[in-house]
């Protein structure tokens, strides 16, 4: 596929800290992205992330001969460093990795889980939970670990340099990092030390600003050193169990020990000749991959944009309805839960969820049942990488009937309530490929900071339904790759807690249906519908008919305007020639780096 709005220019080159990473700086700045670093092309290797310190870090990575999961550790460790208010040691995430020589998919998920202790599956009132409650066993550094003892080729101590020495000797303060630690004041102010590091003489940290973390860099270098052992035995943990226990929580040395990095399937499907690889439960790529069958079987995808296109954006609201529903009951760790994913994915379902596109408009949108697409054989290429499986029979039920704590899409009343997360997409020399979203939960997760790094506030995610011991917490991140002829066309994925599926959803058919440059894509404005509303969440930049449309449809716009919340996304896109078109969102801090 071909982008006219690139025919005349080429993409901003690499914009990198010279100290880690040495390379050219051709070619000019793109007309299409005014913004540094935005929109970046490269011959071999690209890696976008949600700071540019950190892309550096796996640009220089993979510049030195490595890989793509040596892009991502380094990546994903250096943002642990520079990206602390939305990921983290402390965190969890999950990725998505395609090797282009073996045409083997790989998933690891390490999401923050539940321990041993039977409090784990009961419910407490929020408002009688100590910080440390919303914390649970923290799997980044199992993760990351793990990746790179299975499929990394550089030695870990050169993948984790760039991050400790972001740590020891410090980076410049974002615009983005700034304006969580003021929204954030009164969560960094209950630790000495992290107000010490982030409210220095009680005046919070603005762009320009440098910040060192020691604690940190002393924790990256027992890793480094040590490896697993060096953050969930020892001190590290030890430390880390007593001050969350000291602060309510329920993470004990004998949880870290024990955590496991979670070996699965993608889900897999195929969408006008393209491979889709999804995230499987507890994270939420069945919902990118149901929203994407809905667009094909609705008419969507042959309308030809959004922007302009009053009827495909009415349609757009209504599928963000329609899959919400789906993700909000077909949720929960697997290996606890009987969670249809494979059916949901399947193109049948969407073709039977179709009806309800452009229908009368109900109140709310009840779930479907995709039971019986669960079983459909693996279509296309997706039968050749063996993808998530069928639920197994005699595997437990959720009951239909169990109600959640929180409403699922209630609007945080502050920033600092707001989950962001953090995303990375990188694509080596050779093709090969990783999707990668990691948080910490809402903004600096729990509060509870040990070792130069919070904890994660994702025991707020269980509930009723979900609830229990050594269960991993549920997510919307969608870490996403697309293929095309068993080649990398497209990593994507997005930060953003519930505007993570709607934003990878609309940029992929942006891309891939409509033909639009990367940059546009993502630039370009969105809509959110949750499933329990009316409301449209909008961006400006549609057309006035856009807005109208909308309301005549009977939905109730409302505007978000540049709002970091609405979703950030980063990716990596590979054109028919192998020129890596690396982008990041412009509503947040990230680039794209390359060679």
């Amino acid at each position: 596929m071909s982008f006219p709005n690139t025919s005349v220019v080429r993409a901003v080159a690499l914009l990198l800290p010279l100290s880690l990473v040495a390379c050219s700086r051709g070619g000019v700045p793109s007309a299409i992205s005014p913004m540094a670093g935005k929109r970046v092309e490269g011959a071999r290797g690209m890696v976008a992330a949600s700071h540019p310190d950190a892309a550096a870090a796996g640009a220089a990575v993979l510049q030195q001969g490595g890989n793509a999961i040596d892009g991502f550790v380094a990546t994903a460790f250096a943002l642990s460093v520079t990206d602390v208010s939305q990921t983290g040691l402390g965190g969890g995430g999950a990725m998505t990795y395609y090797d282009a020589t073996a045409k083997r998919v790989e998933h690891l998920s390490f999401y923050p889980r539940t321990g041993a202790d039977p409090a784990w599956g009961r419910a407490e009132p929020a408002n009688a939970r100590g910080p440390g409650r919303g914390a649970a066993t923290p799997g980044m550094v199992a993760g990351l670990l793990e990746a790179h003892r299975k499929y990394g080729k550089l030695p870990l101590a050169q993948v984790m340099a760039p991050a400790i020495k972001l740590a020891r000797e410090g980076f410049i303060v974002s615009p983005l990092l700034a304006r969580t630690i003021v929204s954030s004041r009164a969560k960094l102010q209950v630790d000495s030390l992290a107000s010490a590091r982030f409210l220095p003489g009680g005046t919070a940290l603005r762009p320009g600003d440098r910040l060192v973390q020691p604690e940190l860099a002393a924790t990256l270098e027992r890793v480094r050193d040590q490896g697993r052992d060096g953050f969930y035995t020892g001190i590290v943990a030890q430390q880390l169990a007593a001050k969350v226990q000291a602060q309510g929580g329920l993470i004990t040395a004998q949880d870290m020990a024990a955590y496991p990095v979670a070996t699965m399937r993608p889900l897999c499907t195929t969408w006008r000749g393209y491979t889709v690889l999804g995230a499987p439960p507890p994270m939420g790529g069945s919902s990118v991959l149901e929203m994407l069958h809905l667009a094909e079987a609705s008419g969507v995808t042959r309308a030809g944009g959004f922007t302009d296109r009053p009827d495909a954006v009415v349609k757009m609201a209504d599928i963000l309805r329609i899959a919400g529903a789906d993700a909000n009951r077909w949720r929960g760790d697997p290996a606890s839960l009987r969670v249809p994913a494979r059916g949901v994915s399947q193109a049948g379902y969407a073709t039977a969820r179709a009806s309800l596109v452009g229908g009368a408009l109900a109140d709310t949108v009840t779930a479907g049942d995709p039971w019986a697409f669960d079983t459909t054989a693996a279509p296309g290429q997706c039968a050749t990488l063996d993808p998530y499986p069928a639920v197994p029979a005699g595997a437990s039920a959720p009951s239909d009937g169990a109600t959640r704590d929180e409403p699922v899409h209630a609007q945080p009343a502050s920033e600092d309530g707001q989950s962001l997360t953090s995303h990375l997409a990188v694509v080596d020399a050779q093709g090969n490929a990783v999707s990668a979203t990691t948080t910490v939960g809402v903004l600096f997760g729990s509060g509870v900071y040990t070792g130069g790094f919070f904890l994660n506030s994702s025991a707020n995610n269980f509930d009723a339904r979900t609830r229990g011991t050594h269960r991993y917490a549920n997510s919307t991140m969608s870490p996403t790759l697309i293929l095309e002829n068993g080649r990398v066309r497209l990593a994507i994925g997005c930060a953003g807690s519930q505007y993570i599926q709607p934003a990878i959803a609309q940029v992929t058919l942006r891309m891939l249906a409509f033909g639009e440059d990367p940059f546009v894509a993502v630039a370009a404005p969105r809509i959110y519908a949750s499933a329990p509303l009316k409301d449209v969440e909008v961006e400006p930049g549609f057309t006035t008919p856009v807005y109208q449309a909308l309301v005549a449809r009977g939905y109730t716009p409302t505007s978000r305007v540049a709002d970091i919340t609405f979703g950030g996304i980063h990716a990596v896109y590979v054109a028919p020639n192998g020129t890596r078109i690396g982008v990041a969102d412009p509503r947040r801090d990230g680039v794209a780096a390359g060679y």
